[in-house]
């Protein structure tokens, strides 16, 4: 994902990143694995809410 609105590495080295999907008015969750082009799972985050937390 080029140009995530979250960006958060896990325990397990692992890197979860959300964007958002024009076409589909979502958000799209994206794990990663260690190197960061290996996808392991994509999938639409329901309940994910853009906050400027920690990104």
């Amino acid at each position: 994902m080029s140009f995530p609105v979250k960006s958060q590495k896990q325990a397990d080295g692992r890197f979860k990143k959300w964007g958002f999907i024009q076409e589909e008015n979502k958000y799209l969750r994206v794990i990663l694995l260690e190197d960061e082009e290996t996808v392991h799972n994509a999938f639409f985050d329901r309940g994910f809410k853009e906050v400027d937390d920690e990104n």
